[in-house]
């Protein structure tokens, strides 16, 4: 008996003893961190406390790799036992290695078809791969999806989802539930109908398939689906709330963060912009773009669903995390999920039914007046309408948001939520564009420059029981990275001129910081090696859509101020501090590791 629990301990410990149904009760090892998110509620949240306020300051480098290119690293790193894994940019190269000192234990390198980087509307990033079951599952840019041995980094099976040449690609970090792996697509700049795919993970084949737009067949909404709002309910809206033939190119991909509710089997997600930019081209409310889906993980089916932002006039996606947490609502705990939207409200939003509870701007907003929490949709500003053929100037925020892709963090211990996001504001002129397959698709000319107070970042702590914003650091460029917290209280992130940052999860207080090789748009994640000691991991290398001007093989003109869909306007000054990497970057307070 005694050796049979040996045996158990050690498997766990290779981290191969999981299977699907208890691969949430791995990712609560805070030795460990098992897929991007930390956990299925989206929290980036670490119970370690090894690194404080107090010691932080002599945190310094204990190893380093490089994944080999340099173009824009926004991958997260997992670790699993006594191994971590991390997946570059294109061309998309997985490496497996010993979490303590570095060592390089295998390396798979997909064929990825160099066609596809053509394709990508925002940089050829990749944001992270996941663990299930003794295996990696990550995602190519040329729409693959991949398991490799997590053991041995042999290819398992891969699978093709859809056509870059049509203007598709996988950028997001796929989620492992219940034995299946669930992936969704970019490509709403091309014109790419959205959609999430749940994948078998022993053979890859397609469990089920939700499309964001089309009819409600294809949807998955049926019997079981039970909006909120009443601008959700009818039958076909996916079809109804757009013009004749307008939907089959609608766009609402799925790119960005999925989280799982073990309690309710429900995954949560959100969905892209609408396509075109120019809205003159698409007159309704464009259901399901930029919308947030509740729905069944075995079946896919559709349960609830809140469009944030109908008839989408600023490229306002819905992609950005939902946490599930429990908060006071009306003086009693209340199951929620909180989504920090682009638009630059913090929703906050009863996960059973998809009821708004709240909705409090965390950054200057002037495309929309407030948010009617009643009726489920925002109070437009008039005055800022974009349309065909005129120049609207002061929308706020800018088309990224007030916050993109770029993941929250929120520790229990504080109750705060941890906020890296930009500060942009933008001009905005819309114009008719046609579909041509595999070409962009926008109908917009964007300018992007700082927001009030002239900075263009902020890393903001904030109080969702109060509703208010704790405090916040200024920074030059728009806060790129993801961020993490710990029980240490640190929280750790990253700037896009190259400043590795830890400060003090109460306050703000800078404790340490690190010049690194190049700006950060990764995931900082924490674990504890074999030597006992907490490591903090993060890739270094600027890119992505903020920072592809600094990226010499995008063949960006500086002088352009609507290139990079705008960008270039407010990141003209980036490539003075920075230019591309390719670094992971692994900080301890132990003694530094021998050079590897």
């Amino acid at each position: 008996m005694r050796l049979l629990l040996c045996a158990l301990v050690a498997l766990l410990a290779l981290g191969l003893a999981a299977t699907a149904a208890d691969l949430g009760q791995l990712a609560r090892d805070d030795k460990q961190w098992v897929m991007p998110q930390k956990n299925y509620a989206n929290t980036r949240f670490s119970g370690l406390k090894q690194i404080t306020p107090d010691n932080a300051a002599g945190l310094h480098v204990a190893w380093s790799f490089s994944v080999g290119t340099n173009h824009g690293q926004e991958a997260a790193p997992i670790v699993v036992g006594d191994t971590m894994y991390v997946v570059g940019a294109y061309p998309n190269e997985l490496f497996a290695l010993d979490a303590t000192t570095g060592d390089l234990k295998w390396k798979y390198s997909p064929r990825v078809d160099p066609s596809s980087q053509g394709e990508a509307c925002c940089d050829v990033v990749n944001r992270g791969e996941v663990f299930d079951n003794g295996k990696i599952f990550f995602n190519t840019l040329d729409d693959h999806t991949v398991a490799v041995d997590a053991k041995t980094g042999k290819e398992v099976w891969a699978v093709k989802l859809g056509e870059f040449t049509k203007g598709m690609t996988l950028t997001m970090a796929p989620l492992a539930v219940k034995g299946k792996i669930l992936v969704g697509n970019s490509g709403g700049e091309m014109g790419v109908r959205g959609w999430l795919t749940a994948l078998d993970e022993n053979s890859g084949k397609i469990a089920w398939r939700a499309y964001s737009v089309g009819p409600d067949k294809d949807v998955l909404i049926g019997p079981r689906f039970h909006p909120y709002y009443k601008d959700a309910q009818g039958k076909d809206l996916g079809v109804k709330t757009w013009p004749p033939g307008r939907w089959q190119v609608g766009g609402g991909p799925v790119w960005g963060w999925i989280a799982y509710d073990p309690a309710t089997n429900l995954v949560f997600y959100g969905t892209g912009n609408p396509g075109p930019w120019n809205p003159d081209e698409r007159p309704g409310d464009n259901k399901w773009t930029t919308t947030i889906f509740a729905r069944d993980a075995d079946t896919g089916e559709a349960v609830w669903a809140d469009q944030l932002n109908p008839h989408d006039l600023y490229d306002y996606d819905e992609v950005n995390e939902n946490l599930l947490l429990d908060l006071p609502i009306g003086g009693k705990p209340t199951h929620v999920l909180v989504h920090p939207g682009r638009d630059g409200f913090m929703f906050v939003i009863d996960r059973a039914t998809g009821r708004i509870y709240s909705a409090d701007a965390y950054d200057t907003i002037t495309s929309e007046k407030s948010f009617d929490i009643k009726a489920g949709r925002p109070v437009m500003n008039p005055a800022l309408r974009t349309m065909s053929n005129k120049n609207v100037t002061g929308i706020c925020p800018a088309s990224p948001g007030a916050k993109d892709w770029q993941p929250t963090a929120y520790s229990p211990l504080t109750r705060l939520l941890y906020i890296p996001h930009q500060h942009l504001c933008m001009d905005y002129e819309a114009s008719e564009v046609g579909y041509i397959a595999g070409t962009p698709y926008i109908g917009a000319t964007v300018d992007m420059y700082a927001g009030p107070g002239n900075y263009r970042g902020e890393f903001a702590a904030w109080d969702l029981t109060q509703r208010k914003k704790v405090w916040a650091i200024h920074e030059k460029f728009p806060v790129w990275s993801g961020t993490m917290v710990t029980a240490g209280n640190i929280a750790v992130y990253g700037t896009m001129d190259r400043w590795f940052k830890v400060v003090d999860a109460r306050s703000g207080k800078l404790l340490y910081r690190f010049h690194a090789p190049s700006g950060f748009i990764g995931q900082p994640i924490t674990y504890q090696g074999a030597d006992g000691n907490q490591y903090i991991a993060m890739l270094s290398g600027v890119g992505g859509w903020a920072g592809a001007l600094a990226v010499k093989s995008a063949g960006l003109d500086p002088r352009v101020r609507n290139g990079a869909l705008g960008y270039t306007g407010a990141m003209g000054d980036l490539p003075a501090f920075t230019s591309g990497g390719s670094t992971l970057l692994v900080f301890s307070l132990g003694a530094a590791n021998a050079p590897h």
